[in-house]
């Protein structure tokens, strides 16, 4: 009985990821809409960290193709495999990125969020060089200066875009931000705009399930959404 059952689970799992997935983009188009902007301007990414396997292929069988994940190595065990099978699947490294992982990132990622001070932005550039290979990286701002949490400091910002940019010649595109879970999101949204507008970068990833409608409404070009999609994230 448990093995007739089984292909019922995996179909109520997929068309729960599926309604899910639709209604996210039903609301990113919505937001945009109400912001004067065009809703294929907003990029989805699908936070599948720590989520359990079939609920991140039911998000690729709905045709999603952008994921984010926080660590290099569970990144790796799991879109590796699948890299062949899914060959268009653009992968965003989201979480705090130690400089022993850099070289994995790079040659791994599309995009690395994250980077969020001198040392790593010269060792992402080092590896780089090395590998001939340049992913599209942002810069995470730190807008509510908390002590426990990665970015660099906004005052610092500016010097750290710089660097990236002109001295190393990183693909730098924008900023990244998560606010504080006890404020407000919207000032914070308000300050990273600030900062990608005088330094003139296009992208800016900001909004998760929570808030994403209010950092579309500040100017994201990024949101990332993961419980929203999946359902409760699993513990590692």
């Amino acid at each position: 009985m448990t093995d007739l059952n089984q292909p019922m689970s995996a179909k109520s799992a997929n068309a729960e990821v599926a309604e899910s997935l639709r209604e996210i983009l039903e609301r990113i188009a919505t937001a945009a809409i109400g912001a004067g902007r065009k809703p294929e301007d907003i990029a989805l990414v699908a936070v599948s960290k720590v989520q359990p396997p079939d609920r991140v292929r039911a998000a690729w069988l709905a045709g999603h193709r952008v994921f984010g994940e926080n660590r290099v190595q569970e990144a790796m065990e799991r879109w590796a495999p699948l890299r062949g099978e899914f060959p268009d699947i653009r992968l965003h490294l989201i979480g705090p990125l130690q400089t022993n992982k850099v070289k994995d990132a790079v040659e791994f990622f599309d995009v690395i969020e994250s980077i969020d001070r001198p040392k790593l932005a010269r060792k992402i550039a080092v590896e780089s060089d090395a590998l001939g290979r340049r992913p599209v990286c942002l810069i995470q701002v730190n807008t509510g200066e908390e002590e426990q949490k990665a970015g660099v400091v906004p005052e610092e910002a500016d010097a750290l875009i710089a660097l990236c940019r002109d001295e190393l010649g990183l693909d730098l595109r924008g900023l990244m931000c998560i606010p504080p879970v006890e404020e407000l999101p919207a000032p914070h949204f308000a300050l990273l705009r600030e900062i990608a507008r005088r330094n003139t970068l296009p992208e800016l990833s900001m909004g998760m399930s929570g808030d994403f409608e209010e950092g579309i409404r500040f100017g994201a070009t990024m949101v990332r959404v993961g419980t929203a999609i999946f359902g409760s994230r699993r513990a590692p």
